[in-house]
């Protein structure tokens, strides 16, 4: 028997089919993101003729502009998806990214890639959805499990599309790769449009309080504004090895030894790590309280990070990188969870877009940062550093938000 969505406790909802339709959506969406991002550089290769500096400019402007449009845009999605529906934004967000995707693989030129990866940023959503979704229609005592076990489905995919692109690519062209990953996400708005249940949102004067509901009038407004910095920051020192990452293997191995496939693993492994431990993390939470969960995830990544910096054998490095992933799923599901948890229901798609604002920022300042702090002093230090961001942020959390509001 299934339990009635929270939201709407006139309807039954079957959460637990939802949950693993969902997650296979999700998963979908992050092979088809993720395995386009390997040849970026070089797809912009064939498109003109461009000097080493300007190649390196258009393939980091291709990344980072889907990103900015995404963390201008998402609150207005959310804003619509509170008033809509969830599934539909989905629908909507599926339907634009497999039409973007698909012409992407037409771009005669590097500005009209850079156009079509700006209205990728601008018609997404779909994760944050997914995720605004789950949450108000799964039971509340089930909460950060579902939403742990739908954060693995995406980080699997992000695992996996890699793999996929860079076995396609070498079988098909770039323009096709592009097309069969437009396909992937129109397979997935059908997906969801057949498969997924949602109820339709109501129109009645009991409604109107939470439509009443506004940015300005929000309640525990710091305590949310906490968990989206805390989401950016994480995000921040998670994207800041990726400048550098087959750089920094190739230095601790010392020039020995498979640096490609070496870096390849050290890359996913905190992925890998996430997608195993996150749904556990998350029934923990249930039980335990989140508030705990995301305290001791600060303090693992600090000592993650740490010793990190001091590594002189590839396998210390990959162990703990491993223990970065870890920390992650204890935090992530977790500030899903209170950000449910702490919503009025009538935001809560707004809410998880804001959220997935601060994600975007955080996904174009991490390379920044790594960049800038490798330039200035050398890879180890961006280690040191990401552990002292953690640390503040840690802190931060504890005195200014822990101790205000009761987060069990």
């Amino acid at each position: 028997m299934t339990e009635p969505d929270r939201e709407t406790p006139d309807r039954a909802i079957n959460w637990q089919r939802n949950v693993w339709i969902v997650w296979l959506a999700v998963f979908m969406t992050g092979v088809a993101f993720s395995e386009i991002l390997p040849f970026m550089p070089l797809y912009i290769d064939t498109l003109g003729h461009f000097s080493k500096s300007e190649l390196t400019f258009y393939s980091g402007a291709a990344f980072a502009i889907n990103f900015l449009v995404t963390a201008v845009v998402s609150p207005i999605w959310g804003k619509v998806a509170d008033k809509k529906g969830r599934k539909l934004m989905m629908m909507r967000a599926a339907l634009g990214l497999a039409i973007s995707l698909f012409l992407m693989g037409f771009a005669q030129n590097v500005f009209e890639l850079l156009a079509l990866r700006a209205l990728q940023g601008a018609l997404g959503g779909f994760v944050s959805n997914a995720n605004a979704l789950i949450a108000t229609q799964t039971p509340k005592e089930k909460v950060g499990r579902s939403l742990g076990i739908i954060v693995t489905g995406f980080t699997g995919g992000q695992l996996i599309g890699p793999l996929f692109g860079g076995a396609m690519a070498s079988v098909v062209s770039y323009q096709t790769l592009f097309h069969i990953t437009g396909l992937i996400l129109l397979i997935v708005f059908f997906f969801i449009w057949f498969l997924v249940e949602e109820r339709p949102v109501a129109a009645g004067k009991e409604e109107n309080p939470v439509a009443k509901v506004t940015w300005k009038t929000l309640p525990k407004k710091s305590l949310l504004v906490s968990l989206f910095l805390t989401t950016m920051l994480i995000q921040t020192v998670n994207m800041s090895i990726n400048p550098i990452v087959s750089l920094f293997v190739r230095e601790v191995l010392h020039n020995h030894g498979s640096v490609t496939f070496i870096a390849g693993i050290v890359a996913a492994i905190p992925g890998l790590a996430t997608v195993i431990f996150a749904p556990v993390f998350g029934r923990l939470g249930d039980k335990i309280g989140t508030k705990y969960l995301i305290q001791a995830g600060f303090v693992m990544a600090v000592f993650a990070f740490v010793p990190t910096a001091f590594v002189t054998s590839v396998i210390a490095l990959i162990l703990l990188r491993f223990a970065v992933g870890i920390s992650d799923s204890t935090m992530l599901p977790a500030i899903q969870t209170l950000l449910t948890k702490n919503s009025p229901a009538g935001m809560v798609s707004r809410v998880f877009s804001y959220n997935q604002s601060f994600q975007a920022v955080g996904s174009v300042m991490g390379p920044m940062l790594g960049a800038a702090i490798a330039n200035v002093f050398d890879y180890r230090a961006i280690f040191i550093v990401s552990a002292g961001i953690i640390a503040i942020n840690g802190l931060l959390f504890f005195f200014n938000v822990n101790r205000k509001y009761d987060l069990n």
